[in-house]
């Protein structure tokens, strides 16, 4: 039987973070990706250098593709070192793979990363979600309850 699975994943050190995903997108699940990287990759990593900000996932070939992330060369390295912007593949179950193919193609879902970090164990890992595009009047109203939000728990600190 296999092992249940913690209902948050292990960040120890947060690399990138897509900051703009939550605010463009309707959040509806979560995944744990390993991703296959050549070993200058993992050291821009560990230097704290990424960006995921303009970049998407996609199912292609039974296999999950994270395009356009940027992973800057990494400076020490020699003539082995690595492409910025390559599609690089992540690392799932097949049921994972085949759940998200399934909504990508039948509820027109997008896959969405949402930061790359290290782990506990110092293996570099994606958070990828499943997400459905908002239009301008749901990021408006968002907008709004977010700052009723504050608004609010301002209130509550000033009257007690």
């Amino acid at each position: 039987m296999a092992r249940p699975k913690p209902p948050t994943f292990d960040k120890q050190k947060i690399v990138a973070e897509n900051r703009k995903a939550r605010y463009n997108y309707f959040i509806e699940d979560t995944f744990e990706a390993g991703i296959a990287l050549h070993g200058t990759e993992v050291k821009g990593l560990r230097g704290g250098q990424g960006s995921i900000a303009e970049s998407y996932a996609e199912v292609k070939d039974g296999a999950v593709w994270l395009v356009n992330a940027t992973i800057p060369e990494f400076s020490h390295a020699n003539r082995f070192n690595h492409e910025p912007k390559r599609p690089r593949k992540l690392l799932l179950h097949r049921r994972e793979v085949e759940r998200m193919l399934g909504a990508v193609e039948r509820k027109g879902m997008t896959l969405v990363p949402l930061m790359v970090y290290f782990n506990s164990t110092g293996r570099a890992k994606v958070e990828l979600a499943l997400a459905k595009g908002k239009q301008a009047h749901d990021k408006r109203q968002s907008t709004k309850d977010r700052d009723w939000q504050r608004d609010k728990a301002r209130l509550m600190r000033e009257k007690g």
